[in-house]
C-alpha cells in the first residue's frame, strides 16, 4: 500500500507539495501553483497546506524510492 509522506528532498517550505507530487506522480511545481491559485481565489489553500504540514509525516530516511 502506497503512503503519503512529506518530502525530505523536494521541499520549499514544509515538503507537502514534494511529497504529494511523489504520491500522485505529478510535478510538484504544478501542485505548488495549484495551492497558490486556490489560496488567492478562494483563500483555503493556505489552511489545507498547513493542515497537511501538521498531519502528514515526514518521509523516513530508510524507505526506498518506489
Amino acid at each position: 500500500m502506497k503512503r503519503i509522506y512529506r518530502s525530505n528532498t523536494d521541499r520549499k517550505i514544509g515538503g507537502v507539495c514534494g511529497g504529494l507530487g511523489e504520491f500522485l506522480d505529478k510535478d510538484p511545481v504544478l501542485l505548488r501553483v495549484l495551492f497558490i491559485l486556490i489560496s488567492l481565489l478562494w483563500g483555503f489553500g493556505i489552511i489545507v497546506y498547513l493542515i497537511m504540514w501538521l498531519v502528514v509525516p515526514l518521509k523516513p530516511k530508510d524507505i526506498n524510492k518506489s
